[in-house]
């Protein structure tokens, strides 16, 4: 069953909705539902609208899903054992919800501007009610209308890629850190020229300032005599 779901901005990871099962249990399969949500988090930070539209990423007893559509990211956690195929009806049934939602709310022209401008986490958040009752239809993957979706589905779920969370989350650093060294680059070559150009005066002085001076004095001598 989906354990949990998020719905994110897709340019900066901004969450606008954050939904959880609603139980006291506080582990899954002995692994911390708080580890699984913290990992969630971090792997929205790596996903943009380049990144591909859907994709598995395991993690210990359980999976990450999620689709990216429209500018936005739904990503949702459910036990490895639980069909991949029904994962992503339910997070195509999320995405088609949500933006129903905002049209009906904002308007089909407008939308799309109130999520790029939306300046606060969970701005949205009251669309979990849509998303819990969502849940307990998918509970169940062996029930008859979820047994119904998987036969009616013709997607392709072989061609979607499946990873696995330490190499994404790990190559996220890495991206990170590639971002900061060209940071770098691009300062010390500011620098460099800055250097470059007083050297360039400094080369000049040195070739020209004697020169110069004896002209000045010359000119100087003849001002002198003359006036």
């Amino acid at each position: 069953m989906p354990l949990l779901t998020f719905v994110a901005r897709a340019t900066d990871s901004l969450l606008l909705v954050a939904s959880f099962v609603h139980s006291t249990a506080t582990r899954v399969d002995g692994e911390s539902l708080d580890m699984f949500k913290s990992q969630g988090k971090n792997l929205l930070k790596t996903l943009n609208n380049r990144s591909v539209a859907k994709c598995s990423v395991e993690s210990g007893s359980c999976c990450f899903h999620y689709l990216i559509s429209d500018g936005i990211i739904y990503l949702t956690l459910s036990e490895r054992s639980y069909p991949k195929r029904l994962a992503f009806l339910y997070l195509q049934e999320i995405s088609d919800g949500f933006i129903e939602e905002l049209t009906n709310d904002y308007g089909a022209d407008r939308w799309r501007e109130k999520i790029q401008t939306a300046a606060r986490p969970y701005q949205f958040i009251k669309f979990d009610k849509y998303i819990q009752k969502k849940v307990k239809e998918f509970v169940d993957p062996s029930s008859r209308s979820n047994s119904t979706k998987l036969n009616e589905d013709l997607a392709d779920i072989q061609s979607i890629m499946k990873k696995n969370i330490q190499e994404v989350l790990n190559r996220g650093e890495k991206l990170d850190h590639v971002s900061n060294m060209s940071s770098q680059l691009v300062e010390d070559s500011k620098k460099f020229k800055w250097g470059a150009k007083q050297l360039s005066f400094q080369a000049l002085l040195n070739q020209y300032g004697p020169v110069a001076a004896i002209g000045v004095f010359v000119l100087f001598v003849i001002y002198w005599k003359v006036f």
